[in-house]
């Protein structure tokens, strides 16, 4: 080991086959860190279907740390996956909620388990292919972590790294917050990389590209019921609340029901609006800004601070989904685990079982699950 690497010390890297951590790996190695790749099966169940086979992510994995020039290994957290991460999931679901997985996994596995195991390797810091920034203040006298924003605000994952802790933070990079995507893929391809064009993987690993009602069916009994109106009038029938989110307009099994028309005889879509679950009715509205789709405020339980404890009261700014600009908002008093937000203009389909994520300007602050 050089002089170099033996001061850096060694990084434990997940290695999912993707470009992200592939680059991230190089960068690392590049800055004088005794590097190890680890790659993590997280499942198994139908895992040689057409949608999502970590076979070939692996031997992707595999072929870059040779090119790259370090050591992987796997191992197998398919286990710990289905009874942290997948259990949850599904309970969540049953009860008419629409959780999101890469917060749970993120919090569970990667930063969990994985972290857990990287220390019995002997790794000093992990790290991840996340855009996403970690930066070291002083804040009363102690030394205080804080997640930022990835410098590509297209690409930034802060959203799902919300539930990290500092004893957490403290032990991670994320060599590409600083970095466009843009320069990542340009990377991989001067490196010669041979995953450099492979295309970003999209939804759950172990969803992937699936239909994703097919694939809830298999572990969610179906509990048809109506589907109506605000009004009351019924229009069809669904087969399970599970398998519905708020603001969904496909796959409602009403296409050919036009509702209220306009001069011409065209007519707004129909959306997803509320479910009931004592009644076991599927609610749904016409037209994208339906007063049903909008909420000015919200709260959220199972409430995670980055610092370790809640802001102050006042104006910040939340995302109540991953693809959405930052609202601002006002954060009423954050209390016993919960939080209320005020938002300036009203939120649409917001949604129980996301995340609520709190950020002052680039500072990821932490958030709560939406009841």
């Amino acid at each position: 080991m050089s002089e170099l690497s033996q001061k850096k010390g060694r990084i434990v890297v997940g290695m999912s086959g993707g470009v992200d951590s592939s680059v991230t790996a190089w960068l690392l190695k590049q800055q004088g860190y005794d590097v190890l790749g680890l790659f993590m099966k997280n499942w198994e169940d139908d895992d040689d279907s057409e949608y999502c086979s970590s076979r070939q992510d692996w031997l992707d994995a595999a072929s870059v740390a040779d090119v790259i020039g370090v050591d992987i290994e796997a191992v197998n957290f398919a286990a710990d996956y289905k009874d942290r991460v997948f259990a949850e999931f599904l309970r969540e679901y049953s009860a008419g909620r629409t959780p999101n997985p890469d917060v749970l996994c993120n919090a569970e596995i990667k930063f969990k388990a994985f972290l857990d195991h990287a220390m019995t390797l002997g790794a000093d810091l992990i790290a991840t292919g996340h855009y996403a920034r970690v930066r070291e203040v002083e804040h009363n006298g102690q030394r205080e972590f804080q997640l930022l924003k990835g410098v590509d605000s297209s690409k930034d994952q802060s959203y799902f790294l919300h539930r990290l802790n500092q004893a957490q933070l403290s032990r991670t990079r994320f060599p590409l917050g600083e970095l466009p995507k843009t320069e990542v893929r340009r990377i991989a391809a001067e490196l010669g990389l041979p995953n450099a064009t492979k295309k970003d993987s999209t939804g759950i690993c172990f969803i992937g590209e699936r239909p994703f009602r097919e694939f809830l069916n298999r572990y969610l009994p179906t509990k048809p019921g109506p589907i109506k109106t605000p009004e009351g009038q019924v229009l069809g029938q669904h087969q399970g609340l599970a398998f519905h989110t708020l603001g969904q307009r496909k796959g409602l099994g009403i296409g050919g029901v036009k509702g209220q028309q306009r001069a011409d005889g065209t007519a707004d879509a129909w959306y997803a609006a509320r479910k009931d679950m004592a009644s076991n009715t599927l609610y749904v509205v016409q037209g994208h800004d339906h007063p049903w789709l909008l909420s000015k405020e919200l709260t959220a339980t199972d409430a995670s601070w980055i610092a370790g404890y809640p802001p102050h009261q006042g104006e910040y700014a939340a995302k109540t989904r991953y693809r959405q600009a930052d609202a601002s908002c006002t954060l009423g008093q954050a209390e016993d685990n919960s939080f209320s937000l005020i938002f300036n203009d009203p939120q649409w389909a917001v949604t129980p079982g996301q995340s609520a994520v709190l950020y002052d300007g680039d500072i990821c602050l932490g958030g709560g699950i939406i009841v």
